[in-house]
């Protein structure tokens, strides 16, 4: 059996200007000849293949923080959506505090991505925002509401202002939504992202290896970030790059020297080419 390596993109595969570098490229390719390689990430499918343009993907990805597994060539292999309905509850009880998310979800029976955000947005979504100028999946909603196929709802901002919001929403809706409050380490701020309760990584990761007929013990994953805990417990071996959050080490099974602008990811799967 081939040995199988899912890694998360941004701060861990990616370079911190959001590029893959040569050398890496050249690592993956390689590697893909002997081994299953793909990714686990918060990204859009539109956003992976713009980035991962350079790099062979054969095997299923893990997209949009687990709420969508799905393989390069656009088949759906599982889908956890948010309801409408509890969708639109939560951007009430947002509003209620004076802040408004963005919303992330599917055109009905499409794989097309929608990206819609509120007229109202504060500094960190702001910024944000331009990063997907002229992007045809962005949708200003006034008044900001969910879509008939919810994959997540994320709010951007200051800890002090996220931090109460989610133990609010928690008081709510309890288990029947997933929380992942986490530091966004490209302009600072952080954000809060909700999900359907199995639409994490590591309920993903088990949809990608029951489907690929894989051994969890055969299992390598990467990260750096509060998304990447669970799915860190449950595979063999977890590593994490050197400027990984302290919690992600904490839970790690290696720990690499290099960052992630150092090639950490491809410098070690190199040892894994076979000469």
């Amino acid at each position: 059996m081939k040995p199988l390596f899912i890694t998360d993109l941004d701060h861990t595969l990616l370079r911190s200007d959001q590029t893959i570098s040569p050398y890496t490229a050249k690592i993956w390719n390689e590697l893909n000849e002997h081994a299953i390689l793909s990714i686990a990430t918060a990204r859009s499918f539109h956003k992976v293949k713009e980035f991962l343009c350079e790099l062979k993907l054969d095997a299923p990805m893990i997209l949009l923080d687990g709420s969508m597994v799905v393989t390069p060539d656009k088949e759906i292999i599982d889908l956890k959506l948010l309801t409408k309905d509890i969708s639109d509850m939560i951007i009430g009880e947002g509003a209620k505090l004076g802040i408004y998310p963005f919303v992330i979800g599917l055109q009905d029976n499409s794989i097309e991505e929608l990206f819609w955000y509120p007229k109202v947005l504060n500094e960190h979504q702001s910024e944000v925002l331009l990063n997907y100028k002229n992007d045809p999946r962005l949708s200003l909603q006034d008044p900001i509401r969910a879509m008939n196929r919810v994959l997540k709802v994320v709010y951007f901002g200051s800890y002090e202002v996220l931090k109460p919001l989610t133990e609010h929403l928690k008081d709510i809706f309890g288990d029947t939504v997933e929380y992942k409050l986490s530091p966004e380490n490209y302009g600072g701020g952080w954000f809060l992202t909700i999900l359907h309760p199995h639409g994490d990584k590591s309920h993903a990761l088990k949809t990608v290896t029951s489907y690929l007929g894989h051994d969890i013990a055969n299992l390598t994953v990467f990260g750096d970030s509060v998304n990447d805990i669970e799915m860190f417990k449950l595979a063999n071996t977890s590593v994490a790059v050197q400027n990984a959050l302290d919690e992600v080490k904490t839970v790690a099974s290696i720990v690499l020297p290099h960052t992630n602008d150092e090639d950490a990811v491809a410098k070690y799967l190199s040892r894994f080419i076979k000469g």
